[in-house]
């Protein structure tokens, strides 16, 4: 009996010892098959097989543009962002194909851009919306950066505020229903600025009603409501330079269906991108009081107001940008950039 108790402890021992063995092996299965997606899934919700993905191209956003995050992969249908994969993991830096640099994230110090090596093949692409006067530093780029993108139209990734885009088909535009005059929403309110200086004149010969700090509300997402009763918009930008031109123009007053009364680059600038008859420029006209008196008479006359308008027919505008409409442009200009290209004086260039 001792012995026949000892053989079937022994069996006993060897059961549980194969049902744990047996529990190990299918645990370990199951780790690597979940590190396995984990990894693969990196590349394959950008619909980019494993096997591809050694001939991916990495994009890192070295910076959150002004600390704003948004889904990254996820593009206009526009835009083609096939065999890119966008991140903003800084621990894939050194097999990364380009970073992209917010400028106004980086400007304050050296000490914000990559501080290791730069790996060979590397492409620096720096990206910014903000005029010349609003950039300082441009001198921390000489000699670094491959591909600008900007809203300047010599851009290598030229990136505008909005753009006119052909209707599928001619069709009549109805004008909205128009109860006021002229509007302006301003943020920046700088007594001794070009726009400031030019409405305190106009405002002695008409009325203009401000929006913004310290004026009247004007809540984002009632934009294009409150603007559509205005039969003009004064789409005055806080700097002056080339192709310098803003949601002030694309959406405050064009997707609002206002008329834009412009102060910017010159109107051959703008007429780069919108029809000659579209808008009315500050440089029409000798004195602010000689442009208020047109208005005046555009008022007074619906016939000559609506010619503003008829350009309509034919085009309507895209306003509705965002970081994810910039950043998803890069894809494309990646996979066709020069194989060398330096800019040795960014400052030269963007002023």
């Amino acid at each position: 009996m001792g012995h026949q108790g000892k053989t079937a402890k022994l069996k006993t021992f060897f059961m549980l010892f194969i049902v744990q063995l047996f529990l190990v092996i299918i645990l370990f299965l199951l780790y690597n098959h979940v590190n396995h997606s984990a990894s693969s899934n990196e590349f394959s919700y950008t619909n980019i097989h494993q096997e591809q993905a050694s001939h991916t191209k990495i994009i890192l956003v070295w910076t959150w543009p002004f600390g704003t995050k948004f889904p990254l992969n996820k593009c206009p249908s526009y835009t083609d962002i096939s065999g890119c994969f966008y991140t903003a993991n800084r621990t894939l830096y050194s097999s990364a194909d380009a970073i992209v640099m917010h400028h106004r994230n980086v400007m304050y110090s050296r000490k914000q851009l990559p501080q290791i090596a730069r790996p060979p093949n590397q492409y620096w692409i720096w990206f910014n919306l903000e005029p010349p006067s609003y950039s300082s530093n441009l001198h921390f780029m000489d000699n670094l950066i491959n591909l600008t993108m900007s809203y300047r139209a010599d851009s290598d990734i030229f990136s505008p505020y909005g753009w006119l885009e052909p209707n599928q088909r001619e069709e009549n535009f109805t004008i909205p229903p128009k109860t006021k005059l002229v509007a302006w929403a301003i943020s920046k309110w700088k007594p001794h600025s070009n726009r400031v200086r030019y409405y305190k004149k106009l405002k002695k010969f008409l009325p203009v009603d401000i929006y913004g700090r310290q004026h009247l509300s004007l809540p984002r997402k009632e934009y294009e409501k409150i603007l559509s009763k205005y039969k003009f918009y004064l789409a005055f930008e806080n700097s002056i330079h080339e192709d310098y031109i803003t949601e002030k123009l694309w959406k405050n007053a064009l997707k609002s269906g206002c008329v834009p009364v412009v102060l910017g680059p010159s109107r051959e600038n703008y007429e780069r991108f919108i029809p000659k008859d579209s808008f009315l420029h500050v440089d029409d006209f000798s004195t602010p009081e000689e442009l208020a008196k047109y208005i005046l008479k555009l008022d007074n006359d619906e016939k000559a107001y609506q010619q503003y308008f008829t350009w309509r027919s034919r085009l309507h505008p895209f306003a509705d940008t965002n970081w994810q409409t910039h950043y998803c442009r890069v894809c494309k200009a990646l996979k066709e950039a020069p194989a060398h290209k330096t800019i040795s004086k960014l400052g030269a260039w963007y002023k």
